[in-house]
């Protein structure tokens, strides 16, 4: 019996009863991470003609509207939609505790898919009522979110991951009402929105939110992925997910009141967290026991970009007092590559995370054996050669949308949508016509669902993620 709802873990509200032998208790149906999944790449297929549309903006100012809204269409609707459906899918796992409940759930994925699309939408049309609804939605959203995972984040001595946890969902929580008031001011003319003021806003979304929702979740997923085992004593992951959002909130704090030092005391502080954040990486990569794979190279690709953001961050300061313009495109250029360190991380993990949600749901509805005939693996479930296509696109994409953004090139920002709208058709693609394929084939042969229970995964090389 659950202390929250009285029930069996199984039959929580925010679980998923009819899970198959070897499923936690505690996991939500797959339909729940999977929508917000299947919405993010959709997303990045809208943000990728975002950009295109935006590519002769940007070269010129890039706090213009079209490029403010291809922009938020890469963060709403798609990171944070691809994070949000991660956090919904992996705190119960991380915790043991179910979500409070489905419904919010559900309600967190419709309110946050029509805010991550209208918000956008409506700053580049310049549709002040549109921009409104989609600020409030996001609101709906946010609120939502933070009353279902009070239920599981209410676990003590969880660790490292489940702190990251408690902090992304303040973040994301502080981030939205900010969003919100700019977008009031969008309407009202509350105080004067000057571009130092938007970019700490960002600040806190990339890593007070985003980022440290992925470093939480990292630390979890590193280990069962690589199958690490670290010594004793390896606190870099704890480091980072204490300093990460401090760090943040005090860079800016900074910047939206001007102040010089307490910016510079922050960024020193959260260079110090993602410095933790890639040695916690590196101390999983020398004690894994699974050989290379191209989880790894996304993974590693995505560390390089976080490092590439940050030379761009520290040369665009440098230069901004001498060259005004040529300071702001090198910031969003490594603001591109920051999103660029999510972005990547994400859709390696996708390749991991979707099939092994999927093969879950196939196994709940009796589908037992892949198209060789033998046991359903993970590796069944997705072309590994489309996979390899889709990090040239992802990693080539965040590449072109650097150089477009930090030398003011219109056609190199042009190729970058082209290929991030490539990447997200090729995700989807991948990750869903197998399934379907194989669902369709055990409907047509029978085969009976398979009854929840205690027994593990069959043992091979293909169920370990």
């Amino acid at each position: 019996m659950t202390a929250e709802t009285g029930r069996p873990p199984d039959r929580a509200a925010g679980s998923w009863g009819s899970r198959p032998p070897g499923v936690p208790a505690a996991v939500p149906p797959p339909s729940v991470p999977l929508a917000f999944l299947a919405a993010a790449s959709a997303g990045l297929v809208v943000c990728g003609v975002a950009w295109i549309w935006a590519r002769n903006a940007a070269a010129v100012n890039p706090s213009a509207d079209p490029v403010v809204a291809a922009v938020h269409f890469g963060v709403l609707a798609t990171l944070s939609m691809g994070l949000l459906g991660a956090t919904h899918q992996f705190t119960p796992v991380i915790t043991g505790r179910p979500l409070r409940s489905l419904g919010l759930a559900r309600a967190t994925f419709v309110t946050w898919l029509l805010a991550s699309w209208t918000l956008p939408f409506g700053i580049a049309t310049r549709q002040l009522g549109v921009t409104a609804a989609g600020g409030a939605l996001a609101s709906i959203a946010i609120v939502a979110l933070a009353v279902n995972l009070t239920a599981p984040l209410s676990a003590r001595g969880k660790g490292a991951p489940v702190i990251a946890l408690r902090f992304a969902v303040a973040g994301a929580v502080l981030t939205t009402f900010l969003g919100v008031a700019f977008v009031g001011d969008r309407q009202g003319s509350w105080f004067a929105l000057s571009g130092h003021v938007d970019l700490a806003m960002g600040v806190i979304g990339m890593f007070g939110w985003l980022g440290i929702t992925y470093v939480g979740v990292a630390e979890k997923l590193w280990p069962m992925f690589m199958l690490a085992h670290l010594p004793a004593g390896r606190r870099a992951g704890s480091v980072a997910v204490w300093t990460i959002p401090i760090g943040a909130a005090a860079l800016a704090g900074g910047l939206g009141w001007s102040i010089l030092g307490l910016a510079w005391v922050g960024a020193g502080v959260l260079a110090v967290g993602l410095g933790a954040h890639l040695m916690s990486l590196w101390a999983h990569v020398r004690h894994r026991r699974r050989k290379a794979d191209l989880h790894l190279v996304f993974v590693i690709s995505s560390a390089a970009w976080l490092l590439v953001g940050a030379g761009l961050a520290l040369a665009g300061t440098l230069v901004l007092r001498h060259h005004y313009d040529q300071g702001v495109a090198l910031v969003a250029a490594a603001m591109a590559a920051f999103g660029g360190w999510l972005l990547e991380a994400l859709v390696g993990h996708a390749h991991k995370v979707v099939p092994f949600i999927v093969w879950s749901a196939l196994r709940a509805r009796g589908v037992a054996t892949g198209p060789s005939g033998k046991p359903l693996m993970f590796a069944d479930l997705y072309d590994h050669r489309w996979a390899a296509a889709t990090y040239g696109t992802t990693t080539a994409g965040i590449a072109a949308l650097c150089v477009g953004l930090g030398a003011s090139l219109p056609a190199a920002t042009a190729a970058a949508g082209l290929l991030l709208i490539v990447t997200g058709i090729m995700v989807a693609a991948n990750l869903s016509i197998r399934p379907v394929h194989l669902l369709t084939a055990g409907r047509l042969s029978g085969d009976a669902p398979v009854a929840a229970g205690p027994v593990n995964a069959p043992a091979s090389r293909g169920v370990t993620p």
